[in-house]
């Protein structure tokens, strides 16, 4: 009687021990299913803004990396954006003296009388520094400015000559940085229908520009008081020159650069803004008003900084 109790035990042992067994073998059958790797959705790239512009394009300022174009090639009227090509030619000069005087003639106030275009206000006979000239040049989009600082750095035994060799000066510097669609027939954008650049050049010059200590503290100014020295010995304090360049107000971490706009121009901006130690740089030709221009700009920085 005994036996057979144990025997049953064992067996019943048996029993259990084979069950467990199979229950072991195929634990996978009783385990908790394994959870699945969470589904990663696919990262959006931000959508290719629509300007108004007929011409964009922007680029990385540090490797000139191309971040969006729009007709960044098609030759376009550059109106006073040409402007940056003029700073860049004076700010190259040897042994440049931003200090030196430039006494303000009769045919820059005739020219922009004339020609009906932006000025700084130059008074004549007034004796004006080279870097107050800049600031003319760069804030109100003085043609007045321009004219004179032409006239400085040009040369010749004329006026005329001067100026003209003044612009050689700005199509050599354009062929020095390999831009085989820019060309200047003026020092202010009021050319003579060869006055040319594309939003790739135009960037590029002021990539190149902006390199430049001085042209950098100008272009980023919003407001600028010159005091000028009149005929007669006095000292004039000029009425404040203000930055057409609204983005400066508009637009965080704006350094530059510069507008332009005519009736073949329509409305140009070439801009730049840096943001946690990032530059995008670009352009904008032929876009339909003053606000479209900007919009069209704060579209193109916000891209650009997605892209970098």
């Amino acid at each position: 009687m005994k036996i057979g109790i144990q025997g049953i035990r064992i067996r019943r042992a048996v029993g259990v021990a084979v069950t467990t067994g199979a229950m072991l073998s195929t634990g996978a059958l009783y385990a908790a299913p394994a959870q699945a790797a969470p589904v990663q959705a696919p990262v959006q790239a931000a959508a290719v803004p629509a300007i108004v512009a007929k011409g964009g394009y922007v680029m990385n300022n540090a490797n000139g990396r191309t971040l969006y174009t729009k007709g960044g090639d098609t030759r376009r009227s550059t109106g006073s954006t040409t402007k940056i090509m003029t700073a860049k030619v004076v700010l190259a000069q040897k042994n440049l003296n931003l200090n030196s005087t430039v006494t303000i003639q009769k045919a820059y106030s005739d020219y922009i009388v004339s020609r009906t275009a932006s000025s700084a206000r130059l008074i004549v006979g007034d004796k004006v520094t080279v870097r107050q000239l800049l600031y003319g040049l760069m804030l109100p989009s003085g043609c007045d400015a321009a004219y004179a600082l032409a006239d400085k750095f040009g040369t010749g035994s004329t006026r005329s000559a001067r100026v003209k060799s003044f612009i050689a000066k700005m199509n050599a510097d354009a062929k020095k940085l390999g831009l085989k669609n820019t060309h200047f027939d003026s020092f202010d954008g009021i050319g003579n229908g060869k006055n040319y650049s594309t939003p790739r050049d135009l960037t590029k010059i002021a990539s190149s520009a902006m390199k430049n200590a001085t042209f950098r503290a100008i272009v980023k100014t919003k407001k600028y008081t010159a005091k000028t020295r009149t005929k007669t010995g006095g000292t004039r304090t000029m009425a404040p020159w203000t930055n057409t360049n609204t983005l400066l107000s508009s637009y965080s971490g704006t350094i530059g650069v510069k507008t332009g706009s005519g009736s073949t121009s329509k409305y140009c901006l070439v801009f730049a803004a840096t943001r946690n130690g990032k530059t995008v740089i670009g352009t904008v030709l032929a876009s339909s008003s003053a606000a479209q221009r900007e919009k069209d700009a704060k579209k193109l920085l916000g891209y650009g900084f997605g892209k970098i």
